[in-house]
């Protein structure tokens, strides 16, 4: 899952980001209130964190733009110590939750699940024959059998499952799941999908994971998958 952070302490921004890293999220750090609004316009999120510190603009307004443009992000505030009417009046511009400082990390990623526990819909929950990812709770199964994934190889997996039935580059993957520039020389994409083959595809006589020749991997049943022309996920989004 992706998460925006506007975190004016670049410090904490720095942990906060390395923290839900490790938590299987992939998070677009800033310190700019600007840039906050450009990043959410841009770029699906499933969650924004906005420290009430943020400026240009400052936070209430950063708030009020998010929400008026994507009225179903969840948004969560970090704040200091404050009034009683300023918490209501940050929930009445649209916020979700409001955390006070000083707070423990646990305290934070269990608000944030609460949030998109909340709001969830199916797309939370991803399904491709007999595999199932659980995006809210990090969970993994496939014909009822728990699978236990690394943070990357989650990311990667949903990654993949969100755009089942279309072939991925591996500079695609690299950009998405890494927050990479592509290097030709690298060839970490190959290593992880082969962790995912063992763990997701080793047990199944029907294999989900396939490579395309010359584009990338896809993943999608082999059913579904004879007869088609392949095309990369970016230029079939372009069609």
């Amino acid at each position: 899952m992706r998460i925006l952070v506007a975190e004016s302490d670049p410090s904490f921004g720095t942990f906060l980001r390395r923290s839900f890293d490790a938590g299987k999220y992939v998070v677009d750090l800033t310190a700019d209130g600007e840039e906050a609004q450009s990043l959410a316009e841009r770029n699906a999120y499933d969650a924004a964190i906005l420290d009430l510190n943020v400026s240009h603009p400052d936070a209430l307004d950063v708030l009020q733009h998010v929400r008026a443009r994507l009225p179903r992000l969840p948004i969560l505030i970090l704040a200091n110590h404050t009034r009683s009417e300023d918490r209501v009046r940050v929930l009445d511009l649209g916020a979700d939750d409001l955390v006070r400082r000083p707070f423990a990390f646990p305290e934070l990623s269990a608000r944030v699940r609460a949030l998109l526990r909340r709001g969830r819909s199916l797309e939370m929950v991803l399904r491709i024959e007999d595999l199932e990812l659980d995006r809210v709770d990090h969970a993994v199964r496939r014909a009822g059998r728990i699978i236990d994934l690394t943070p990357k190889e989650f990311a990667l997996l949903e990654y993949l499952m969100r755009n089942a039935c279309q072939p991925i580059t591996r500079s695609q993957i690299i950009e998405h799941v890494w927050n990479l520039s592509f290097d030709t020389m690298t060839n970490v994409v190959d290593v992880y999908i082969n962790y995912l083959r063992k763990k997701v595809d080793a047990f199944s006589d029907r294999k989900l994971i396939h490579t395309v020749r010359g584009i990338g991997y896809q993943l999608q049943s082999k059913g579904v998958r004879e007869g088609r022309k392949f095309q990369p996920a970016d230029a079939a989004l372009r069609a």
